[in-house]
């Protein structure tokens, strides 16, 4: 093989190595579509469960405009509400717990 055969192979072989770099950790390379495809699958799991809360809210919402028995659950829950028909019994204080 002549010496002028060996340089063309070697300075190919740095351009293909060069070339390999850059492929791989270059802009828009191998290292940031990984990124990418992580982020993408984060992202998709994010509005996987965006989806599911929408889905549940959509109930929540339909249930508080026609079911009554669940808005008075709510109201009695979550707004410390009392019916009108209903008793309120207070319980006196311990005198002894002051001493």
């Amino acid at each position: 093989m002549s010496l002028d055969r060996k340089w063309l192979i070697a300075a190919a072989a740095v351009v293909l190595f060069n070339l390999m770099l850059v492929i791989v950790f270059g802009d828009n390379g191998l290292v940031e579509l990984s990124r990418m495809k992580d982020r993408q699958r984060h992202l998709a799991a994010g509005n996987e469960t965006l989806a599911r809360e929408n889905v549940s809210l959509y109930r929540i919402i339909g249930r508080l405009k026609n079911d009554p028995v669940y808005i008075e659950s709510v109201a009695r829950n979550e707004l410390g509400m009392i019916g009108k028909d209903d008793v309120i019994l207070l319980q006196a204080a311990d005198k002894s717990a002051g001493k």
